[in-house]
């Protein structure tokens, strides 16, 4: 299925250059997940102009290809594009080149930088699609003039990105983020990675969603009201769990905040690892707002090592939504396309100066 929609542009001067494309401006982002493409043309300050989306082929690397090419052919009928950023949804190798490992995807150790960079032309910057997700969030969102940021992502999983001094930062092998395999309970529940007591396990939409067709096969009240909600047995997920809770059900804010409980465990860890100032919750299940967070904020208080004699740092919810992929992705290759890559660790001025340069001038939300 492709699926096409133009930003509707006003009519400034500045918005007329901008869709016609001044150099060195605009910069495709496309965000690989494991069920759909979503890509966009993003300008210098993070505003999508232009969309389209294909359903992802998962079996075969070749058909990515041509997906993510088709893409950009689509959007240079319109558009002068300079450089193409690419989000994937899994390992990328610390060059920023290689996807070493697809869970969803049919790629191993595929050279994906080099392969879309001969069929576009471009210069292509590709990295793991929560990595996308943080930058944009830190240049463009929640996390704006911070210094760090750590980028949790709840899905059906959890990812996670850290930008340290404006940098963003990736381990020796590219695989740092991973925060959903911490394990936090011996013993505890199978996670599908191979390891038992994951946090994942604990604070994620897998947990609703087990939950909630657990209720269903039961046949529980609870359990009738997702089913109606999601229009059948089958078609219940965690997501009818968040529009109850938000109707006011109390099972399901209770399951909510049993999820925000271990979210907040598991960032006063991560606090003491690493003591950002501030750490920002995005992915589908942030949708439920502050149902979510105030549990989360609660247990991370009590967690919290130091608790009363230091800072805490802020929890708050993405502002991007879920466009943040394909922003970060874009504006990171339309940087590296430009040799203006963000400051090494401990320049903070000139990270302010040089890679936060020409960052949104939109108030901050």
């Amino acid at each position: 299925m492709a699926e096409r929609r133009r930003q509707p542009s006003t009519a400034t001067s500045t918005d007329v250059r901008r869709v016609l494309g001044v150099p060195d401006r605009l910069a495709v982002g496309i965000d690989i997940g494991g069920t759909k493409i979503a890509a966009g043309v993003v300008d210098e300050d993070g505003r999508v102009i232009d969309r389209a989306r294909r359903d992802t082929p998962t079996t075969d690397p070749d058909e990515v290809l041509e997906a993510i090419a088709d893409i950009v052919e689509e959007f240079r009928k319109d558009h002068i594009v300079k450089a193409l950023g690419v989000g994937a949804a899994g390992f990328v190798d610390a060059s920023a080149s290689t996807v070493l490992f697809a869970p969803h995807l049919a790629w191993r150790n595929e050279p994906l930088r080099d392969r879309v960079a001969r069929r576009t032309k471009l210069p292509v910057w590709v990295d793991n699609d929560a990595n996308a997700t943080g930058w944009a969030e830190w240049r463009f969102g929640a996390a704006q003039n911070e210094a760090d940021l750590v980028m949790i992502t709840l899905g059906t999983g959890i990812g996670g990105a850290l930008v340290i001094d404006g940098q963003p930062y990736r381990g020796n092998f590219g695989i740092a983020g991973e925060f959903g395999h911490m394990q936090v309970v011996p013993r505890g529940r199978s996670c599908e990675c191979g390891n038992s007591g994951c946090w994942e396990q604990y604070a994620s939409g897998r947990v609703l969603e087990r939950r909630a067709r657990a209720a269903v096969e039961e046949g529980s009240r609870i359990g009738k009201v997702l089913v109606e909600l999601a229009g059948g047995p089958d078609l219940v997920t965690g997501q009818q769990v968040t529009v109850a809770a938000q109707q006011g059900d109390d099972e399901a804010i209770e399951w909510l905040a049993e999820v925000g409980d271990w979210l907040g465990v598991g960032i006063a860890n991560l606090a003491a690892a690493l003591d950002p100032g501030v750490f920002v919750i995005g992915g589908g299940v942030s949708s439920a707002g502050l149902l979510l967070l105030d549990p989360a904020r609660q247990a991370f208080s009590r967690s919290l090592t130091g608790r009363g004699y230091r800072a805490e740092a802020r929890i708050v919810g993405a502002h991007l939504g879920p466009e943040a992929g394909m922003i970060g992705a874009a504006d990171m290759a339309r940087l590296t396309a430009r040799r203006r890559r963000p400051a090494s660790p401990g320049a903070r001025v000139r990270v302010r100066g040089a890679a936060r340069s020409g960052r949104s001038r939109r108030p901050r939300r």
